[in-house]
């Protein structure tokens, strides 16, 4: 049984909905972010950074949202989330699986702190930059990789909707319309019945 320690208040959301994306039976396990749960003792010891979110598969823990979701959608396959080893579509996927936490998110933390970080130390780049390769990726398809919907679309698409729902990077169109297409997806939709019941 997959699962997770989860907050509906965190980032462990994003794990929350791919969860749902992948159809798979999973389990709860609620972290009290208020009350220090995730520092305690007992979680320290299942992920030593004290944080979620946190996925659990029998022996196997496995931290970092981005970890997280390549760990999933390369375990359940038949959910269509990751392309192969061998699929030529691979290395544009694994770009974008990173290219979030590496590059867009701290980059959004630039703009958040209005703060500019020295070329020299910022292995993301500068905000802008950042801003713009996404930007140009969705002015042109549907998802990341074309036509095909996948565990990258699942952490960029809900990145953005927390950026932008907290005014932290501008709405662009391409931005409003891409959160929306993932927003209208029946797994999505079923995640945050989920969060809300």
């Amino acid at each position: 049984m997959l699962t997770l320690y989860h907050n509906p208040h965190s980032r462990s959301t994003v794990v929350h909905y791919m969860l749902h994306e992948l159809g798979e039976p999973f389990e709860i396990a609620p972290i009290d972010l208020k009350a220090g749960e995730q520092k305690s003792p007992a979680f320290l010891k299942i992920n030593p950074m004290g944080k979620i979110p946190v996925l659990r598969d029998g022996a196997t823990i496995v931290t970092e949202s981005p970890a997280i979701l390549v760990y999933l959608a390369d375990k359940f396959p038949k959910a269509g989330l990751a392309p192969l080893l061998t699929d030529p579509e691979r290395g544009a996927y694994l770009r974008w699986m990173f290219f979030y936490g590496s590059c867009f998110e701290p980059a959004c933390i630039d703009l958040a702190m209005k703060r500019e970080t020295p070329p020299s130390m910022s292995g993301w780049g500068k905000p802008g930059d950042a801003l713009d390769t996404l930007s140009g990726a969705l002015k042109s398809r549907p998802w990341l990789l074309g036509d095909r919907f996948s565990a990258a679309d699942v952490l960029t698409g809900s990145g953005l909707a927390y950026m932008m729902g907290f005014k932290v990077i501008p709405e662009r169109p391409e931005y409003r319309d891409y959160v929306q297409r993932m927003q209208a997806r029946p797994a999505y939709q079923a995640s945050q019945a989920a969060l809300a019941g």
